[in-house]
């Protein structure tokens, strides 16, 4: 891989259930799965690969979820935990390169290219950063290795769990031709039925398909589609996005058009985002909302707060608010869900007010008494309501 990009993707296996079975040794080998609620439309955060093999995933609806593995131990989201541990990950990364994105509390680019003089290519370096997360930890990583971001996360997922993939300039076609086209970065359901319908299975089809064909079915985004297939992404890393922006968002199995469910998803988003703000003495001034639908066309909607804040209910209402303007004139079935804030300053900073707001002042003390309860049983020891 000299002489180009040399790209790592590290994703955690199964990572908030590993973190449980790592904590409660008892669970090892055992379905785990980590989520709200069953019985107040609660969905699965993670879970075990004993509980993957009964058809749970990510998103799914906890009630769905125990019908098809009955048998299953189900626990409580602890944010703080998973949050101390990421932290821990973060830092060994950082031993190898300060360029590093965090795409979620699980996951990360890192871009080595600059550092191989120091501690040898992207191989030897993703196996060190592999080896260190396994023995200091107790947590197992997959990771992908290539020229860009798309084939290095594509090579973490190719042999999960536990897996350790190479994709280079020489063996990237060979590797992407075979690939089902749900595997290029915005084909979701919808466009992979119209591709599969039009006879085009796999990437290899995909790539030796016409640009005016592909182009009736893609529209614009066929150029980009094209240089996914061939293995071209020239995307950077963002290695300051942690410091700009905090966000969660959630992509679901099947399409949702349930409201009610779709709020309990925003609802739950809102209070993981709130909670880090003040787990790092953040205040945010711009929430974002990010809606993806079936056919993967993504909107965002966004507002600007009057003061910086990071009171849960404050934020809630100005999403609640947002999700509602844009149920009423643009609803439709969503693939993904997310929140975000932006515009962050240190807590407490900028212009205050000569008296303080006493319901203010209560939502504050609410949230601090929350996260205590939280951090202790658990993210669904205690919720606000909608």
């Amino acid at each position: 891989m000299t002489g180009c990009r040399q790209i790592i993707h590290v994703d955690m296996d199964a990572f908030y259930a590993s973190v449980e079975q790592l904590d409660n040794p008892d669970l090892a080998g055992k379905a785990v799965m980590v989520g709200g609620n069953p019985k107040k439309r609660g969905v699965v955060s993670a879970a075990s690969y004993e509980a993957r093999e009964f058809g749970v995933h990510s998103a799914m609806p906890m009630s769905e979820a125990i019908r098809l593995c009955p048998h299953a131990v189900v626990l409580p989201v602890r944010m703080k935990r998973y949050a101390e541990l990421s932290k821990q990950i973060h830092h060994i990364f950082q031993r190898y390169t300060p360029q590093i994105e965090p795409i979620s509390l699980d996951e990360a680019f890192l871009d080595v290219t600059g550092n191989i003089q120091l501690f040898g290519d992207a191989e030897k370096i993703g196996r060190n950063i592999k080896q260190q997360i396994e023995e200091q930890l107790g947590l197992i990583a997959s990771v992908g290795i290539g020229p860009n971001k798309f084939l290095a996360k594509l090579a973490s997922d190719l042999d999960k769990p536990n897996g350790f993939v190479i994709i280079t300039e020489e063996n990237k076609q060979e590797i992407l031709d075979p690939l089902p086209v749900s595997a290029i970065w915005g084909v979701g359901k919808v466009t992979e039925k119209a591709l599969r319908s039009k006879g085009i299975n796999t990437i290899k089809q995909f790539r030796e398909t016409s640009v005016e064909f592909l182009h009736s079915i893609l529209g614009n985004q066929t150029p980009h589609m094209l240089r996914l297939a061939q293995g071209v992404d020239n995307r950077d890393i963002e290695s300051s996005r942690e410091a700009k922006s905090v966000s969660s968002e959630q992509t679901f199995a099947t399409d949702i058009t349930d409201k009610e469910f779709l709020l309990n998803i925003l609802l739950n988003q809102v209070e993981e985002v709130s909670q880090r703000l003040r787990a790092d003495s953040l205040q945010a001034k711009t929430i974002t909302l990010k809606l993806r639908y079936e056919d993967f066309k993504t909107i965002t909607r966004s507002a600007t707060l009057s003061n910086p804040t990071n009171i849960t209910s404050t934020l809630w209402q100005e999403a609640k608010g947002l999700f509602v303007k844009w149920h009423t004139k643009s609803a439709g079935a969503l693939r993904l869900l997310g929140f975000g804030v932006s515009a962050l300053s240190d807590e407490g900073s900028g212009q205050r007010l000569l008296f303080s707001d006493p319901e203010e002042e209560k939502q504050r003390r609410l949230d601090k008494a929350f996260d205590e309860i939280r951090n202790r049983y658990g993210n669904n020891a205690v919720k606000h309501g909608k």
